[in-house]
Formats: structure tokens, C-alpha cells, sequence
């Protein structure tokens, strides 16, 4: 199976990267048939600005230059760039000579006199410009760089000048009148100009330019548009806009007379970690020295292939995976034929977003926005679960059905009899003879107890449950299944079978619960009107004293028992659980009885039952206690049958949930958002998955950043939670708040094991029953932090890829510093599970303080 999954996912990927790279959709635009007026040139290598060209990859690109370009504008003559002149004037490109001025004042008189030197040695140097936007950059004063200008015209025959922004320029009028001519850069795109109205842009600049120094000559210094990168506002840098924008401006300028320099040359990958990615992607020429575009006939948009190559390949990986790992019954052919079907869907559906980008229909922030939909919609509809939650526990006048046990009630002799039903499955004796004799205690007339032991295969473990129960007398019926199916529903319809015909009342408790005697007298009458279909008491438990794992596990099932439970009862939507629990004989075994197919059978009854029209009661008062999970691994094996459970009952019951039938809106809002979150918990791995994916792109520079904007709501949601739990549990239990703290660990824990149980939940069709084993024992420390080998793994890998985005990227880079954060926010419930792990691995206290 390996084997073949290897080779379908290979050639299926080879085949959508051939795929992707042959396809090329063309625009037409106006040629351009003249020679360039100038274009700017660095001579730095093309991964590294500390690394300069030799003398011949320099002539290589001055023969590359040569018959397109009048001339080349340069930055600097230090570490070997003044050798650019000479160069570029055997190929005849004349050369307006850069000086770079830095806040280092030594530094600048060496560049000075260096660039001094150059234009007195190359007569093809024609202008001299000091400074390139170091007003801007705040690297000199106004004074400094006019006495370096008046320095350099007082040496020199030719013109000299600085470059600045046309801003800088009205800023300080001094200084045109300080140079020989103004130098100015116009870049619409860095200005978020729409590539449309870029040209009208630059022009109208220009003018205001002119305008204000009529008696100054400009020259535009840097004009230009990318072909790569990030949106900045309306301008969107792509090979075709790049392209239109580059011909529309020649042509243009060759009317207007325009002097200017094109920036720039050649792409220059050195800048991406100054400027991102959009700084490699300026040039005409591509790194190696290849035309980007011609400058005539069609043009081909490509730049963006690869990305969306790869993304398509991301999507289609995992349901490739699973197909092929689920379909062995198909041959080798039949299985690269869906999977190939499975890529073509994944990369029409990117095509068709890069397609809306290219014509416009969608932005880069919005396509963004539509990547991350489903996130936001589960986002801001968990925020508004949550608030209505809120408002309802902490400001409702008072609720509508609140029941209380009946403690003044006296049953009488004919009572309604009531057959209590205890499945066990290769549980500790001695657990279960204190359940039964709890039971034996109860303080009502009318009972028996059928103890059904299923699928128990050593003899000393059900044996002697066997003669306890004849020991306790007749009411006490005990049956051994040695071979039985359907599990726990299973052993509850046989119990079914062997209740006593005249039993209106089935009860159902866990085999580690230990009963109130006044559990039947404080419930039973509720069923005096027959709407009532069950009767419901909350899971309570009793050792939450033994270690501090318990304790904070005991808080977590508190927040569900003693708060969302009692929202849903409130209209008559509880979820019904398989203890302490009372159902109505006649309800139960008209809708079926107990649904063997799902292993969360108790839920799975309660919603049916309201399906045909029933009511429940909801007593939130504790009539029982039982025993926690002793380890994490049993308490998230108990949450994901809980999860995969509830996967299951959505699958069948959908159509009720979704459309009429007799459910209220009431119920169908509350088991829907009552299990949203665990489907925001499916979301969140796949986001951490798509998250450490997209790191990893980032930092090979094949992707850009995702928009910011969206890690806001991404945090105020997760904010709001914090504060609504806080504030939900100060309302309604009465723990302090290292215990909510320690509840919100424990939540935060399960949300992996909730994450698997809803994605198998969702793809496969049954799982086996998970007996919660109880009074198992502590797991040591190894085992215990085995447990969370995944989170743990999940926790490091979103770690450090947050870590390599900030080492890779400027520090001032905010994008970085977003994505770093976004990816820590998601690494919280990996960090809760290793934290319960170790809890769990804690020496033993038998007594843990309040």
C-alpha cells in the first residue's frame, strides 16, 4: 500500500506541475519599438548585496543592456562598483553615476571622492547623483546633503543632482535649488495606485514637479512597476501589469520627451529582505538575464504559476492520501485515474482564483479572506455561541424550566417500578459492589437492578459479581454475555429484554457510580406527565481530591454538567447521557430502543426522542457520583468517543436538524452550536497543518505573507472565550480561579483528540467502543507525556516555524511579527495538552487544597 501511495502521489504531482507550467494565458498591448532612455543597474550579485559581480558577468550585462538601453543609473562606487563606468563604456552606455550616502560622515567623504574620481576617468559618465533618498531615510540633514552637492559641482564639469521622492522635493525647495537638475523617483505602485491609473499618476507628478521648479530640468530617476509580490492598496505587482505598465509609460515618455531611468535592469533577489518579496520582482530582465516580456505582441502571464502549483498540490495532497490509502480494492490504474481527477478539481478551483485576481474580480486581500472564510465563519460564530451563552447565565431574569428534586415526595408501595440497568465490561470488582450497594440502599419500594456484563473474558472479574448480586437479594439480577454484540447499546437492549413486564421506568447508571438513596424519590414523579420521555441528573464525581489532574478535570466536566446543560434545558434540548439517567419504558422501546451503531447511543437516544415530540428534565443537582479517567490518555479516549459520537448522530440526523420535523428551532440551535466547537476544533488542525505549510513556504520565499487583518478576529475571539468562560464559571460554580484556570487547560488539552474524532467521525462510518477504564492507575512520566506525543509534536514544529519566520525576516517586518504571533496563538491547546500530560505524571497527593 506504501508503495502505490508514494507512486500516485509522485505522479500525480509531476503531472499537475507539467500541467501548470504549460499553461499560459496572453494579454495584447501597445508595442514598444524604441530604445530605452535608461534603466538603473546594481551590479551586486543575485542572492547577495555583499557579494559584487566580477568584471565579466558586468560586461555580460552591459552586452545585454547594449542596443536597449542610452544608459545606466548606478547607487554607489564603493567594493568595487566604480568599475561599472568603464565597463558600461566600451559597450557605448553612457552612465548617470551614483554616490550612496549613509549617516557616516567618513564613509560619505570616501563615496564622494571615489565617485569624483569616476567621473573624471569615464567621460561616458554624464551626471552625477549624491545621495539616493537619504532625506527620506533620514541618513543626512538638509545642510549635509546640500554641502556634499556643492562640494562634488565645485570638482566636477558635469551636472549634479540627488534623487529624492517627488514629496521630499516640494518638501524642501533649497534644495532644487542647490542641484543642477531634480532627480525624481515616482513609483505609483508603492503609493497603492491601481496599475489603470498609474500612468496619469506619474505624469500628474511630474508636471506638479515642473510646475513648481519651472526652470529646473527632471529627470525621473526611478519609474517602474513589479511583476511579484504583495497588493499594496490597488496596486497589484504581476508580469502583465508590469508589462502594460512598462510600454504605456515608453511610449509615453518618447512623446512627451520624457528623461528618465526605468528601475530597474535586472531582478535583484538580494532586496526581498529589505522590501519583501516584491523586492526581487522590479527589473526587466530576470535575475539570470532573461527578458521577463518582450516589448511587442502578447504577453504571457506566468510569474504566478508555481505558487499556485503548489497550493493546489496542498489541497489535493490529503484527499489523495486518504482516497488511496481507503480504495485498495482499486488496482494501480484505477487509483491514479481518481487521484488525478482529485488534483484536476484542486487546481481548477486555484485557477479560477487567480484568474478573478488577473481580471480583477477579487483582490489579493479578499482571495485571502476566501482561503480563510471558513475559519472566520466558525471564528464569529463560536464568538456569537458564546455571547448569547453569556448574556443568557448572566442576565436572564430567570429560567423558564427549573425543576427541582422532589424531596417531600413519599412513594407509596405501588410506586412506578423502575428497572436500573448497570453494563459493565471487564470492570474492578470491587468498583462495582460499591455501585450496587449504593443501589441497594435506595430509599424506594418499587426497583430491581439488572447488572449485564458483556464481552468479559476472565472469569475472576465477572464471577464475582455473579454471586454478589445473588447475595444482595432478588431485585438483583446479574447476566453474563459472553459473546455479545453492540457493545454498550447492545448490552442495554438485552437488559431490555429481561426487564420485569410490569416496569414503566428504565434507569441506566455507569458501574462506577455510587447513588443517592433519594436518586428514584427525587425524579420519579416528574414522569407524571406522559410528554416527559426522560429525566436527566448531572455526572457528578468523587475523587476529585486525589491529584491535581483530577481536580482540573473535574472543573472542565463541571463547565458542561452544571452550565451548558442547564442553557439547553432551558428549551428542552439536553444532551442525554448513558448515567444517571431515567427513560420512560414505553418512549424507549417505540423509537427503537438503543442505536447500536453509534457509541455514543445515550445522546443519540435523547435526540430521538425529541424527534418524536418528547420532553426531558433536567435536574441540576448532584444524585450520583462515579470515578474520573485516572490518566490523560483515558480522558481524551472518553472525549473522542464523545466527539466521534456526535459525528455519527449529525451524519443520520441531519435531515431533522436541518429541515421541519418536530424538533424546535430551540433543540436544532442547541445540539448545532452545542458541537460547533468541536468542529472549530477540526478546523483548528488543519489551519495549524496549513499554518507550519505555508511557514515553510514563506521561508523558501514561494509565498507571501497572508493578510494581517485576519489575525484580529483570530484573537479577540480567542480573548472573548477566556473572559466568557471566566465569567460563565464565577456565575455558576463556585471554584476559584486557579481551578478555571486549570479547567481551561484541561478544555484546551482535548481540542487535538476532538479534532481527530471529528474528521474520522465525518469520513468513516463506525469505530469500536471505548471503555473508559477507571481506577487504572497514574501513568509515570514517560508514558504520561506519550500521551501528547502529537500535540508535543505540533507544538514544536508551530514553534519553530514562528521562530524561523522572525529569524528569517527583518525584525521591523510587521507581517513577520503577525505570522509569528498567529502561529504561537495556535500552538495554546498543544501547549495545554503537554502541560495535563505532566500534571497527570505528578507525584500522587491524596488530598489536593482548595
Amino acid at each position: 500500500m506504501f508503495r502505490h501511495l508514494i507512486s500516485v502521489t509522485v505522479l500525480v504531482f509531476f503531472a499537475n506541475f507539467a500541467v501548470w507550467a504549460l499553461v499560459n494565458q496572453s494579454v495584447s498591448e501597445r508595442a514598444w519599438g524604441g530604445i530605452i532612455n535608461g534603466v538603473s543597474y546594481s551590479g551586486y550579485q543575485a542572492g547577495d548585496s555583499d557579494n559584487h559581480l566580477s568584471d565579466d558577468d558586468i560586461d555580460q550585462d552591459m552586452k545585454a543592456l547594449a542596443g536597449q538601453t542610452t544608459s545606466i543609473r548606478t547607487y554607489g562606487v564603493s567594493d568595487g562598483l566604480d568599475r561599472i563606468a568603464a565597463i558600461a563604456g566600451k559597450r557605448g552606455i553612457d552612465v548617470n553615476l551614483g554616490a550612496w550616502l549613509s549617516p557616516d560622515d567618513a564613509h560619505n567623504q570616501e563615496e564622494l571622492a571615489r565617485s569624483l574620481s569616476v567621473v573624471r576617468a569615464n567621460p561616458n559618465v554624464k551626471r552625477l547623483i549624491v545621495g539616493n533618498e537619504s532625506l527620506l531615510r533620514a541618513d543626512v540633514t538638509i545642510d549635509q546633503l546640500i554641502d556634499y552637492i556643492e562640494t562634488a559641482k565645485r570638482q566636477i564639469g558635469i551636472p549634479v543632482t540627488t534623487a529624492e521622492p517627488w514629496h521630499i522635493w516640494l518638501k524642501y525647495p533649497k534644495l532644487a535649488d542647490a542641484v543642477d537638475f531634480i532627480t525624481v523617483h515616482i513609483l505609483p505602485y508603492w503609493e497603492g495606485v491601481p496599475r489603470e491609473g498609474a500612468l496619469n499618476y506619474v505624469m500628474y507628478r511630474y508636471r506638479q514637479l515642473a510646475t513648481a521648479f519651472p526652470n529646473k530640468h527632471i529627470y525621473i530617476g526611478e519609474v517602474g512597476w513589479p511583476s511579484d509580490g504583495q497588493w499594496v492598496k490597488g496596486a497589484e505587482p504581476s508580469l502583465i501589469n508590469e508589462a502594460k505598465f512598462i510600454r504605456d509609460f515608453l511610449n509615453t515618455a518618447s512623446a512627451e520627451r520624457l528623461d528618465y531611468s526605468i528601475v530597474e535592469s535586472f531582478d535583484e533577489p538580494w532586496k526581498r529582505s529589505i522590501e519583501g518579496t516584491v523586492g526581487a520582482h522590479w527589473g526587466l530582465w530576470d535575475a539570470s538575464g532573461k527578458p521577463k516580456f518582450k516589448m511587442s505582441g502578447s504577453i504571457a502571464e506566468s510569474s504566478r504559476w508555481l505558487q499556485g502549483c503548489i497550493i493546489a498540490s496542498i489541497l489535493a495532497l490529503f484527499p489523495i492520501q486518504w482516497f488511496v490509502r481507503r480504495k485498495q480494492y482499486l488496482n494501480f490504474k484505477g487509483q491514479l485515474f481518481y487521484a488525478s481527477l482529485i488534483q484536476a478539481v484542486a487546481s481548477v478551483f486555484v485557477w479560477a482564483i487567480m484568474a478573478a485576481v488577473a481580471e480583477r474580480i477579487l483582490s489579493s486581500n479578499l482571495v485571502a479572506w476566501v482561503l480563510l472564510l471558513g475559519a472566520q465563519v466558525v471564528l464569529l460564530s463560536l464568538l456569537l455561541v458564546d455571547g448569547f451563552e453569556l448574556a443568557e447565565v448572566l442576565w436572564a431574569r430567570d429560567r423558564r424550566r427549573h425543576f427541582e428534586p422532589c424531596k417531600d415526595w413519599e412513594p407509596p408501595p405501588d410506586a412506578p417500578k423502575v428497572s436500573i440497568h448497570v453494563p459493565c465490561y471487564n470492570e474492578p470488582p470491587e468498583m462495582v459492589k460499591e455501585t450496587l450497594d449504593a443501589l441497594a440502599k435506595l430509599d424506594y419500594p418499587n426497583f430491581e437492578v439488572l447488572v449485564i456484563d458483556n464481552n468479559t473474558k476472565d472469569d475472576a472479574v465477572w464471577k464475582p459479581l455473579e454471586a454478589y448480586c445473588a447475595q444482595l437479594g432478588p431485585r438483583f439480577r446479574f447476566f453474563h454475555l459472553p459473546k455479545w454484540p453492540g457493545y454498550k447499546a447492545g448490552a442495554l437492549n438485552f437488559a431490555l429484554t429481561e426487564t420485569a413486564k410490569d416496569v414503566s421506568i428504565v434507569g441506566v447508571i455507569d458501574s462506577d457510580y455510587a447513588v443517592s438513596p433519594d436518586w428514584l424519590k427525587s425524579t420519579v414523579p416528574y414522569f407524571s406527565k406522559p410528554e416527559v420521555a426522560f429525566v436527566q441528573a448531572p455526572q457528578d464525581y468523587r475523587d476529585e481530591a486525589q491529584n491535581i489532574f483530577k481536580r482540573m478535570c473535574y472543573w472542565e466536566y463541571a463547565g458542561f454538567f452544571h452550565i451548558g446543560m442547564v442553557q439547553r434545558n432551558e428549551r428542552n434540548a439536553i444532551i442525554q447521557h448513558g448515567t444517571m439517567t431515567l427513560i420512560r419504558k414505553t418512549a424507549l422501546q417505540t423509537t427503537g430502543g438503543w442505536a447500536e451503531w453509534c457509541i455514543c447511543e445515550d445522546a443519540e437516544l435523547g435526540l430521538r426522542l425529541f424527534e418524536n415530540g418528547y420532553e426531558a428534565v433536567y435536574m441540576n443537582y448532584s444524585l450520583g457520583k462515579g470515578l474520573m479517567p485516572d490518566n490523560f490518555s483515558a480522558y481524551k479516549s472518553q472525549r473522542f468517543r464523545w466527539a466521534y459520537g456526535a459525528a455519527q448522530i449529525l451524519k443520520r440526523h441531519w435531515r431533522s436538524l436541518a429541515e421541519g420535523g418536530r424538533l424546535t428551532r430551540g433543540q436544532k440551535y442547541h445540539f448545532i452550536s452545542g458541537w460547533l466547537p468541536w468542529f472549530a476544533d477540526a478546523a483548528h488542525i488543519v489551519f495549524a497543518v496549513a499554518a507550519i505549510l505555508w511557514s515553510i513556504l514563506l521561508l523558501f520565499k514561494l509565498v507571501e505573507f497572508p493578510p494581517a487583518v485576519f489575525l484580529v478576529p483570530t484573537l479577540s475571539v480567542f480573548v472573548f472565550k477566556i473572559v466568557a468562560a471566566f465569567m460563565l464559571y464565577r456565575a455558576r460554580l463556585t471554584c476559584g480561579w486557579r481551578d478555571r484556570i486549570g479547567a481551561a487547560v484541561a478544555g484546551m488539552a482535548l481540542s487535538h483528540a476532538v479534532a481527530r474524532a471529528m474528521w474520522q467521525g465525518m469520513f468513516t462510518s463506525s469505530k469500536p467502543f471505548f471503555r473508559t477504564p477507571k481506577c487504572a492507575g497514574k501513568a509515570r512520566a514517560l508514558q504520561a507525556l506519550l500521551m501528547a506525543w502529537e500535540e508535543a509534536l505540533l507544538l514544536i514544529l508551530l514553534i519553530v516555524c514562528a521562530a524561523s519566520v522572525l529569524w528569517t525576516f527583518e525584525p521591523q517586518n510587521r507581517n513577520a511579527d503577525l505570522w509569528a504571533g498567529m502561529l504561537l496563538v495556535q500552538t495554546l491547546p498543544y501547549w495545554a495538552a503537554v502541560i495535563l500530560a505532566a500534571v497527570n505524571a505528578l507525584p500522587k497527593k491524596e488530598k489536593v487544597p482548595a
